[in-house]
């Protein structure tokens, strides 16, 4: 049995594949194209994805679709009749796109994979997995639990923007659901807009934000106040209202009216130059705790409907490692499991699950759930490197080496085996660097990133070493809880403004610490990946802790790498010091005259 998942058409595009029971490859289109976000049909990944699997399209068994196009057209139609005049403008807008595209959604699907190769669609299914079905299952059936509580929260599916369902063995069962236009995704998104962010992209900024407020502020206290008020109401249940007469989202082309929200919060929106402020900052730790609470009694309202001591997440909200951290502390579940891929891009690896599980009752094994991507060889390095007259050397020791360029504050491009499925790097395609310097996080946000200095960075750190650290009772392989340092590591916290309190962090690791003393940490084990890990066990030879500062080998408005081209590239218009890709090493200072210059785009 062969299947081929595809989410594709809203954004964050990827295409899944498995082969009798066996998951063999996931991959974004925007890794492809170099699109951030990229929504186009995912020709370039479905490609990837048979080739991995040493098939051609025309043998695979089913094709499904991450969701039903049709109910999202029925949800579109009907919001646009309940709310004439006021959604004209929205309708104008997406209804030829709609008439021509999605409502013939089957033909068009089938004329894109005919750019691929050749179907038999009497032979070969044709399936819609619902969206909500398709986030469930990319929680519910890797995570290994027999029994779970899945809760799924993103901006919205078809109709439905929360789920609750029970896992048991083999099959998923929704039991309850928040329907559009209540969705606590899209209000967290009007507040990105708000805060002058780009929309689902800019949500981990605003949540790389919240930490420099202060939660025991009146204006924090005053803004959280309004927020449950004037734009949700928390039921007692854990279910929850939006309060639609602030929010454009329901009918016209923005999230929220700033006018309204100016006046509400008594502060201006801020547009993407603006300089931060406190209030700004303020304001973002507001949502971030609104949001945390609503998570939290959705959660419990989860384990009081199933009984079960395991929880899975999944959906864009997910996404959110604060609320993750804050949930686990709270001991609600015995374990909790958070898919990595957890947006619409993790949507093809669940349509290929729910199908595969539910309907075609084929359990799917799994040799790891992110590092599923394409893989170069020594041979297609040299080539690579070779076009653009690149100087580079091949060593034996590799992590030997690069683990005492990190202690030497130098900042390295790392990039090797497969690429990672999911917004996160994880130690394959990523750029390191040491976390005890205080300079490091600005050197790297500002010349190398290319991006806003608040945001911080995440420490990868030996899963042996990471009790000695932080407060972190369960692993974190994917990088998807926020935990505190251990008391003994913190710095104290007195400045107020976004400069003001980078500049006063004296905690002992600084460059991976966020300005509350938190940080979203990576635990790292041998058997995940065993050169990562290696290369964590030469650092802690060096300066005692295996840990380094990782982020996604990216500049702001990319995608993260994905060949060993994109990966030099990235290295020369940057200012990393040296490249270590596969077994070979490049240094800065060796390399020719760069003349390639990219405009760096915001994300």
């Amino acid at each position: 049995m062969i299947i081929l998942g595809i989410s594709a058409l809203y954004h964050d595009a990827s295409a899944c594949i498995s082969v009798n029971g066996k998951l063999k490859a996931c991959a974004q289109e925007e890794r492809f194209t170099r699109v951030k976000n990229d929504a186009s049909f995912p020709i370039n990944s479905i490609q990837y994805c048979l080739s991995e699997a040493g098939i051609k399209l025309g043998e695979v068994d089913a094709v499904v679709f991450y969701d039903k196009p049709f109910l999202k057209f029925e949800r579109i139609l009907e919001v646009f009749l309940s709310t004439v005049p006021y959604g004209l403008l929205s309708f104008i807008i997406n209804m030829p796109i709609w008439i021509k595209e999605k409502m013939f959604f089957k033909k068009l699907l089938k004329d894109k994979l005919k750019q691929i190769g050749d179907i038999n669609w009497g032979r070969t299914k044709l399936l819609f997995s619902e969206h909500h079905l398709s986030h469930a299952s990319s929680s519910y059936f890797p995570s290994q639990y027999k029994d779970a509580a899945i809760l799924t929260i993103d901006g919205v599916g078809e109709w439905t923007t929360t789920s609750v369902a029970h896992g048991k063995a083999e099959d998923i069962k929704v039991i309850e659901e928040i329907n559009f236009p209540h969705s606590v995704g899209l209000l967290y998104s009007s507040f990105t807009f708000f805060l002058g962010f780009k929309v689902n992209s800019g949500e981990y900024k605003l949540m790389g934000l919240a930490p420099y407020g202060y939660v025991d502020s009146k204006e924090t206290k005053k803004f959280i106040q309004i927020i449950k008020s004037e734009l949700i109401d928390i039921k007692s249940d854990g279910s929850y209202q939006l309060h639609h007469k602030n929010f454009q989202f329901i009918s016209g082309t923005r999230m929220c009216n700033p006018k309204k929200w100016e006046k509400l919060f008594g502060l201006s929106k801020r547009n993407e130059s603006d300089t931060l402020n406190q209030s700004h900052c303020n304001l973002a730790l507001a949502i971030q705790k609104v949001t945390e609470e609503v998570v939290i009694g959705l959660a419990k309202r989860a384990k009081e409907v199933t009984g079960s001591r395991n929880l899975c997440l999944s959906g864009g909200v997910a996404l959110n490692c604060v609320a993750n951290g804050v949930l686990q502390k709270l001991g609600l579940f015995d374990n909790i499991f958070v898919q990595p891929a957890s947006g619409d891009a993790g949507g093809s690896l669940g349509a290929v699950l729910a199908v595969s599980n539910i309907y075609f009752k084929q359990k799917i094994e799994f040799e790891n759930l992110v590092f599923l991507g394409p893989q170069f060889s020594n041979e297609e390095i040299e080539k690579d490197l070779k076009f653009f007259r690149a100087v580079f050397k091949k060593v034996s020791n590799i992590e030997e080496v690069v683990a005492k360029e990190i202690n030497n504050q130098k900042v390295i491009g790392w990039f090797q085996g497969r690429m990672e499925f999911g917004p996160r790097a994880l130690g394959n395609r990523s750029i390191l660097g040491d976390p005890t310097n205080k300079e490091m996080q600005q050197k790297i946000n500002l010349k190398i990133k290319y991006r806003e200095g608040f945001r911080p960075f995440a420490p990868s750190v030996l899963k042996e070493d990471s009790s000695r650290v932080f407060e972190l009772e369960n692993d974190s392989p994917f990088m998807l809880f926020v935990c505190p340092l251990k008391d003994e590591f913190k710095g104290s916290r007195k400045e107020t403004g976004v400069d003001s309190q980078l500049a006063a962090k004296n905690c002992v690791f600084p460059a991976i610490t966020h300005v509350d003393n938190s940080a979203r940490v990576q635990t790292v084990e041998k058997t995940f990946n065993p050169r990562y890990h290696k290369l964590l066990e030469e650092v802690r030879k060096l300066n005692g802790y295996g840990m380094v500062i990782n982020t996604s080998f990216n500049v702001r408005g990319e995608p993260i790498v994905l060949s060993p081209m994109d990966a030099y590239s990235c290295f020369m218009d940057t200012d990393m010091d040296i490249l270590a890709v596969g077994d070979y090493l490049l240094y800065k200072e060796d390399q020719p005259k760069w003349g390639h210059k990219r405009r760096f785009k915001n994300d």
